[in-house]
């Protein structure tokens, strides 16, 4: 077969497949992790963007490959997780630029729009890294410019581009040093690879299948939840989610439409962009729902799910005193507030302990994530549309999330969304001792992103496999100190890793340590380590019972 042009349906199966093969192949790229610690997450990120690029074409049977590469990128940018999927995204939405307005496309006019990607994925990285995606996806998309006016079709043209995609990800470690210590390609370049791989696949007729999942097992009740209680005529109403397409712009007004629907309901989420608008609602009249939005123009994807079905099937985060959602979203921490307030903050946090510390700190809000679980776009855009507040604070806690919430708050354009930029969970704590209801947003800024500066981080966690980083030789299973994002200290005894972290983080100038312990660490070894710090430091000692994964201690020290 010989394909010269592309249109719409055919872009939509070549992603389609793509995101598939990404999928089955996650878990490979995210072992490419630099440290050698169980939170690599770019394949679990890039794969969660990529399919819900996916989802959003997938009813759709436009033939103009514009209209379809314009859904694809809007839906990955809104599922968009981590630096690499929101970089994924930029790549795919300029692509979208670059074939706007066009029914089909030749070799050449796609090529152009790869390189249209790829320079909006460079703009969308305050500092880009070479030796990454951005350098791989750059050199391919030049490769296949070169190649676009003399090969004969898509075929030989999707030949040409991956054997230079291949290449460059093979230079990636003579561009970034890391990569060649640790002996890793770039995750996130082997992802983008895998996604074009699949479309070139889906070209010559291999289709590929998602890989089945392993199915769970019941999720564990909350002790507050007696099932013998339960009362079968209660009616939790529908959980009621729909996209449509706006066609009355002149008429719609997403304020007015807010007020109107939230009549109908509660657990309102109205997000609009541009002709697009996404709800989710909890009523007990789904139909008036959508008989409303209706009016203004037409349905792409509607979801309506019983939650009182759902009763005894769902993990339920409730307390003796209050009813639990039934939508699968995490409410236990942070709510919006009803009534308008002057600040409100979001915070990214996972571990029961944590969460709740973040709240007593002050945080309206809490996003369920951190590592391994990075947080997507759209999670931040629900989030903000969800409270009412003049000014809205947005802490990421977490390096990989700080791009997701920077696309976040320039999606949202009728709020004062900010982002501060804490990347540890203890930048953002510490930070959260400088804030000031009382202050203006500029000076509160100002003065918790100067604090962040002044904040040390230390985490413990186990090594998955046997590498080297940064001179320092790590076995499997050793406990590993890592200080501001390096690793200090490798030994099988998490106590020993624990102390001697301690020691190079602490110095005279120290004043408060706050330790922030994760889960199955004994109160003994907590003791320990205490008694440690405070006979050979005069600083002060706080401990908190964070019940976080993956890091037995994440450490503060000021």
């Amino acid at each position: 077969m010989s394909t010269r042009m592309m249109d719409g349906q055919l872009f939509k199966q070549l992603v389609t497949n793509g995101s598939v093969k990404l999928k089955n192949n996650m878990d490979r790229i995210n072992q490419l992790n630099v440290f050698p610690v169980p939170d690599g997450d770019t394949g679990s990120n890039m794969s969660a963007t990529m399919s819900a690029g996916a989802k959003a074409i997938a009813q759709m049977q436009d033939k103009a490959i514009g209209d379809v590469a314009k859904a694809l990128a809007r839906g990955m940018l809104m599922g968009a997780r981590g630096n690499s999927g929101v970089i994924l995204s930029q790549l795919f939405s300029g692509l979208a630029n670059g074939l706007k307005g066009m029914e089909e496309v030749d070799m050449t006019a796609f090529s152009h729009a790869l390189r249209k990607g790829v320079e909006q994925a460079y703009s969308a990285v305050i500092n880009p890294v070479e030796g990454t995606m951005l350098t791989v996806a750059r050199e391919g998309a030049d490769r296949a410019l070169e190649v676009s006016t003399v090969v004969s079709d898509y075929e030989e043209f999707f030949v040409q581009y991956i054997e230079e995609l291949e290449a460059s990800l093979e230079r990636t470690p003579d561009l970034l040093p890391i990569l060649k210590e640790v002996g890793v390609i770039d995750s996130g370049a082997a992802g983008f690879n895998e996604v074009i791989k699949g479309m070139s696949d889906a070209l010559n007729g291999k289709i590929y299948q998602a890989a089945k999942e392993e199915v769970s097992s019941a999720p564990s009740m909350h002790p507050a939840m007696n099932m013998g209680s339960f009362q079968g005529d209660i009616d939790f109403g529908y959980c009621t989610e729909f996209i449509m397409q706006i066609e009355k712009m002149d008429e719609f007004n997403q304020r007015d439409f807010t007020e109107m629907i939230s009549a109908l309901g509660d657990s309102l989420v109205v997000v609009q962009d541009e002709n697009i608008l996404k709800v989710h609602v909890h009523t007990k009249t789904p139909g008036d729902a959508l008989n409303l939005a209706q009016h203004w123009g037409y349905f792409i994807n509607i979801k309506i799910e019983n939650m009182t079905l759902q009763h005894t099937e769902v993990l339920i985060h409730q307390t003796d005193e209050e009813e639990a959602c039934q939508c699968g979203h995490d409410h236990t921490y942070g709510t919006a507030p009803k009534i308008k307030k002057k600040y409100a903050l979001v915070a990214v946090v996972n571990g029961d302990g944590l969460k709740e510390t973040f709240v007593e700190m002050g945080c309206d809000y809490i996003v369920e994530g951190g590592q391994t679980m990075n947080p997507s776009i759209e999670d931040f855009v629900n989030a903000c549309e969800a409270i009412n507040a003049d000014h809205i604070i947005l802490i990421p806690n977490n390096k990989n999330v700080l791009l997701s919430a920077e696309h976040a708050a320039k999606l949202i354009e009728d709020k004062a969304v900010y982002v501060l930029p804490a990347k540890t969970i203890a930048q953002g704590y510490a930070a959260l001792t400088m804030f000031d209801a009382t202050q203006d947003v500029e000076t509160n800024l100002e003065d918790m992103t100067a604090h962040i500066k002044r904040v040390k981080t230390g985490e413990v966690t186990y090594a998955i496999r046997q590498s080297v980083n940064n001179g320092t030789v790590i076995n499997k299973d050793d406990f590993m100190g890592i200080y501001d994002g390096v690793i200090k200290v490798s030994t099988p005894s998490r106590l020993e890793a624990t102390k001697n972290l301690l020691k190079s983080m602490l110095d005279k100038v120290s004043e408060i340590v706050t330790l922030m312990v994760g889960k199955d660490v004994n109160e003994d070894e907590v003791q320990e380590i205490t008694d440690m710090i405070e006979s050979d430091y005069s600083v002060e000692v706080e401990v908190i019972h964070g019940g976080q994964d993956i890091y037995s201690y994440i450490i503060s020290v000021e």
